[in-house]
């Protein structure tokens, strides 16, 4: 196949998903080949990575239905939540190598160094997107990790408003060992996640192994549970909490928090000001401070 008819396939196979991203339709009705959804609690939505027998490693279809899933969850009403898991003994094992080589023949078959560079570039912004929905999507994401979680998976876990592992977890940021700079997120997130620069830079120049322990005690996730049962059962639990508060509150303050990991104190409190001189006119704020007031039944909220 020329190099043409190979950039053709894929523009139709990124097409398919770019269609995706603008329906507003039923999750009932959306059909992944590599990653799975189900609906443990109402609003409460499983996104599992599905390729066990690889590892969960993200080949190029997985990237671009993640980006469509989460576009998707994000337009839901039924979803308030989402939590974000692994099938199998493993979270993912990162980028798919030998799907990547795929990419590289056709540059093979490319001359011109500007064109080259124009196919990777291309292909980074669709994978770079497919992480930045899980943090755009306005619902907050649990990534519960079990087994090994490295490279673009490392990446991706850090795109979640809260992570949780399992003892049998562990994390690699793998990408100087194939011979690159990690471009699809940690680099940019885990700064600002566990605040040390010295760390960061350290787990990103060896790749080297860390452990579950290190992780909850440098903040990269917040609880760790002694089993993978324990770890998906505890996740749930906290995702029906959340979901069962008012989803204006919940998403308006996602937006918050990620608006002021990036702007100064003043900026924020600027933002949040003009959101909430709308959202505190909302149905729920009247119907969630009555309740408290009078200690009465928990409220319950329209979609939103």
């Amino acid at each position: 196949m020329n190099i043409i008819a190979k950039s053709l396939k894929v523009l139709q196979q990124s097409s398919k998903y770019a269609n995706t991203y603008q329906s507003l339709s039923s999750m009932s009705t959306m059909k992944f080949e590599t990653i799975s959804i189900t609906k443990p609690k109402e609003f409460v939505y499983q996104v599992e990575l599905n390729r066990p027998k690889k590892l969960n490693a993200l080949n190029n279809t997985m990237w671009l239905e993640i980006g469509a899933c989460f576009k998707e969850l994000e337009d839901s009403s039924d979803c308030r939540v989402v939590i974000l898991t692994g099938a199998g003994k493993a979270f993912s094992a990162g980028i798919d190598l030998q799907d990547a080589m795929s990419l590289g023949q056709n540059l093979v078959d490319e001359d011109d160094v500007a064109r080259r560079c124009r196919m990777i570039e291309k292909k980074i912004k669709i994978y770079q997107d497919a992480f930045l929905s899980i943090e755009k999507c306005r619902k907050p994401v649990i990534a519960a990790v079990n087994g090994l979680c490295i490279g673009g998976a490392f990446n991706m876990i850090c795109a979640a408003d809260i992570r949780y592992a399992s003892k049998d977890a562990w994390f690699s940021l793998k990408e100087v060992d194939i011979g690159m700079a990690a471009d699809v997120g940690a680099l940019q997130w885990l700064p600002k996640i566990i605040g040390s620069e010295s760390l960061v830079r350290e787990l990103a120049f060896t790749a080297r192994k860390m452990t579950p322990e290190e992780a909850l005690s440098c903040g990269l996730i917040s609880r760790l549970f002694n089993d993978n049962q324990t770890l998906l059962t505890e996740t749930l639990s906290i995702a029906e909490e959340i979901s069962l508060k008012s989803p204006v509150a919940v998403q308006g303050t996602k937006r918050t928090l990620i608006h002021a990991r990036d702007h100064s104190v003043e900026d924020g409190l600027e933002y949040i000001r003009n959101i909430n001189q709308t959202m505190i006119q909302s149905d729920d704020f009247v119907n969630a401070a009555v309740a408290q007031a009078t200690k009465g039944d928990a409220p319950v909220f329209s979609k939103l």
